[in-house]
């Protein structure tokens, strides 16, 4: 059986249409953190009501849905603001602590109804509810959440163990100095078959989902012999069938999504069975302070750190082999380019050659508060170019 994949959605059924939000209809919501911003989103969503009735429908949905957002984090920065000149000034109440926030606002990364959201909801239980909860439409408006203030908290995928990191999100926690990792958790896959609460399984004519999702359940949908599209946000898939009650179509999406939009599961764990599973890694990130305040909690621990060396990948031997020295276990090592100097010169036989410069992240055990850790971290800062620990912070993992 050969499973057809359209990337032409758009042109193929409405419904696939949903979930391909462009980037310049997100990005103004995204960063929008001020009355200014939503009052300008506003009358852009007052323009795009004037256009053809011929555009597609999804799109006017988008930049309502768009609006709405933008209003609410608008409140949310004046609620900032209003709360700092209450006590005087932008430090917090005495005995109070800023990162403490109950209930806590927690950004996640991707639309209402995205796996982010599950796990958010999931590492927060008691901040569960749609108020407390937001959505960043672009990767990086997570962790500029962070800094500004509009969340306490954030919540973003790192890593899957069949496709490998999401190097998007470590290249943002290197440029982002201020955001530290505070936990980690590490789930089982679940992709859910949904559709229509009435609608029958008898007749689906396609199913869609984000690319990833569809690779993690090729032979299942083989066995369901329909035509299968891509999309960029099942999220925004499962919000379009629902609404316009779309019967012929599924969605492989997250469990939420069902819960979120009215959606039945057809199918749960719809994935394909692995020996080994199919599992992802979550981190939980927040300012600075708040990370400093973990390293002290009687937990074991993990600490990531990155750094670079002057001389590439033939010098991180010796810099895995301190913390050998040292008793601490190296257990994960990744790499990066180096945005600040991307280019190696080395002298070889006389003649200059031009290597890539990279800045390598290492996830060892212990915490950074351990003295067996410290000591090699303060070892690795003498031969390094630079070195900066990432976060220091607890793992939870789930079987189910």
């Amino acid at each position: 059986m050969t499973i057809s994949v359209s990337n032409h959605v758009g042109a193929k059924h409405p419904a696939l249409a949903a979930a391909n939000l462009t980037t310049s209809n997100r990005a103004s919501v995204s960063r929008a953190t001020s009355v200014a911003v939503a009052a300008k989103l506003n009358q852009n969503k007052q323009q795009t009501e004037r256009r053809n009735e011929a555009a597609w429908p999804f799109e006017m949905m988008a930049n309502d849905r768009a609006s709405r957002l933008g209003h609410d984090i608008a409140d949310a920065h004046l609620e900032r603001l209003f709360s700092k000149q209450v006590v005087g000034g932008s430090s917090p109440p005495p005995g109070r602590d800023p990162f403490c926030r109950l209930p806590a606002r927690v950004a996640y990364q991707g639309s209402r109804g995205s796996y982010c959201q599950e796990v958010a909801a999931r590492a927060f239980p008691s901040s569960a509810a749609a108020a407390t909860l937001l959505p960043c439409f672009l990767m990086e408006d997570a962790f500029t959440a962070l800094e500004d203030l509009t969340a306490d908290s954030a919540v973003v995928p790192f890593e899957n163990s069949l496709d490998g990191p999401i190097d998007r999100n470590l290249d943002l926690l290197l440029r982002h100095p201020s955001v530290r990792i505070l936990a980690e958790l590490v789930l089982p896959v679940n992709h859910c078959l949904l559709s229509l609460s009435g609608a029958s399984k008898s007749a689906l004519r396609r199913v869609v989902s984000h690319p990833q999702v569809l690779s993690h359940c090729r032979r299942s949908l083989e066995a369901l012999d329909l035509k299968v599209d891509e999309v960029t946000s099942t999220a925004d898939a499962a919000l379009f069938v629902a609404e316009n009650q779309v019967a012929d179509t599924a969605v492989i999406g997250s469990r939420i999504a069902a819960h979120e939009f009215g959606l039945r599961v057809l199918d749960p764990n719809f994935q394909d069975r692995q020996v080994a599973g199919n599992f992802n890694r979550f981190f939980q990130l927040g300012l600075s302070t708040a990370a400093e305040t973990a390293y002290s909690a009687p937990v074991k621990k993990k600490t990531t750190l990155a750094f670079a060396l002057d001389g590439g990948p033939s010098d991180l031997f010796s810099a895995m082999w301190i913390f050998e020295r040292h008793g601490v276990r190296v257990a994960r090592v990744d790499h990066r380019p180096n945005r600040e100097r991307p280019l190696r010169i080395v002298d070889v036989a006389g003649e200059k050659v031009a290597y890539l410069d990279y800045v390598f992240v290492m996830d060892v055990e212990g915490s950074a508060s351990d003295a067996a850790v410290e000591a090699a971290i303060s070892r690795l800062t003498e031969i390094a170019a630079f070195t900066r620990v990432l976060g220091c912070y607890s793992c939870t993992g789930h079987s189910r």
